[in-house]
């Protein structure tokens, strides 16, 4: 990837712009002048316009880009403010106030949203069925080949760093992210996060559970894109106007339920809240087939799965529920992910 570029004459404005590249581990490209701009313009993924060369950049007809940030001391005046808009600036960020805003922007240069970034919600249809399980095999599987992420949006449920053996790492909890307010970097929300040898999870500290705000979940989801190839939510079954947003973030949803006339009557009421074409039943048992589960639910898209042997024995261990890349949990989570949509933007 290009470096970013710095358009700027006034030399203690410069030292401020590579002194943030730095604190963000970023090298970039600086142009004294417009003309000198012009060679990196399209190329760079960001590029930081000094308000003492915007003048001359306007004058000149760049053509317009999206990812132009206007760095000015701060109390520059209207002035400024006419001038990014003119020139198409998608943020003035005035400095030292907003130094913390532009580091954040520039350490995200280094986890651009690949179209590998899929979100995949799994829901439980039915009581015992099994779907934060699932959840942590499909990470488990996916971490193999990418940064992977399980988020926990069940405060009810066990925990998913139990499940992982992953309660005594340390690492952000979502304890510690309910005051988040602003932009979350997806770099710095990767690193932080507990995770071994596998995907990293977010999840609820022991005892009493901090909700965090609808806010703070939003710009969570949007970094966790930013920073892994994958993001497994575990949302829960109870009725909740964030748990439909979150599903409606999904690119596909998984609907776990077993082989029983009342677990496939619950799962029918689960699927109805959720009315997509991208639904997934996987059903946790044999006993019953494929046509017979979309006659109950209406989801022609359906996955039998037969149970795990070790299953329990390998959680109680704290490895996760996937250990062997074969049996039946192995080749269901792989036909789950081969089938996953390509991301929303």
């Amino acid at each position: 990837m290009s470096p970013p570029l710095i358009v700027t004459a006034e030399a203690e404005l410069l030292d401020e712009l590579l002194r943030l590249a730095a604190a963000a581990g970023v090298t970039p490209e600086v142009a004294a002048d417009p003309g000198a701009a012009l060679r990196a313009w399209t190329a760079a993924p960001l590029v930081v316009i000094g308000l003492d060369q915007a003048e001359r950049m306007l004058r000149l007809g760049p053509a317009r880009r999206p990812g132009l940030v206007l760095a000015t001391w701060q109390g520059a005046g209207e002035g400024a403010l006419r001038t990014a808009l003119a020139l198409g600036v998608a943020e003035v960020v005035e400095l030292p106030k907003s130094g913390r805003r532009l580091v954040e922007q520039l350490t995200d240069l280094e986890d651009p949203l690949s179209p590998g970034a899929r979100v995949l919600g799994v829901v439980a249809g039915s009581g015992g069925a099994g779907a934060t399980t699932f959840a942590c095999a499909l990470g488990q599987h996916a971490a193999r080949a990418g940064p992977a992420l399980i988020v926990d949006a069940d405060p009810l449920g066990p925990g998913l760093d139990r499940v992982l053996g992953l309660e005594d790492e340390p690492g952000v909890r979502w304890s510690d992210l309910v005051e988040t307010s602003g932009h979350l970097s997806g770099r710095s929300l990767r690193e932080a996060l507990p995770r071994r040898d596998g995907p990293a999870v977010l999840t609820w500290t022991g005892g009493r559970v901090d909700i965090p705000p609808p806010a703070a979940v939003r710009e969570v989801l949007s970094s966790a894109r930013r920073g892994h190839d994958l993001v497994v939510l575990d949302l829960p079954r109870s009725e909740d106007p964030l748990v439909d947003e979150l599903s409606a973030r999904c690119d596909q949803l998984v609907v776990m339920t077993r082989p029983t006339v009342l677990s496939l009557a619950s799962a029918a009421r689960v699927c109805a809240r959720f009315p997509r074409a991208d639904r997934q039943i996987v059903v946790r048992g044999r006993g019953v087939d494929h046509a017979t589960v979309t006659e109950v639910t209406g989801v022609p898209n359906v996955l039998v799965m037969g149970d795990q042997r070790r299953l329990d024995e390998w959680v109680d261990l704290g490895l996760g529920p996937l250990v062997s890349r074969r049996g039946a949990l192995a080749r269901a989570v792989a036909a789950i992910l081969d089938t996953v949509s390509e991301p929303r933007r």
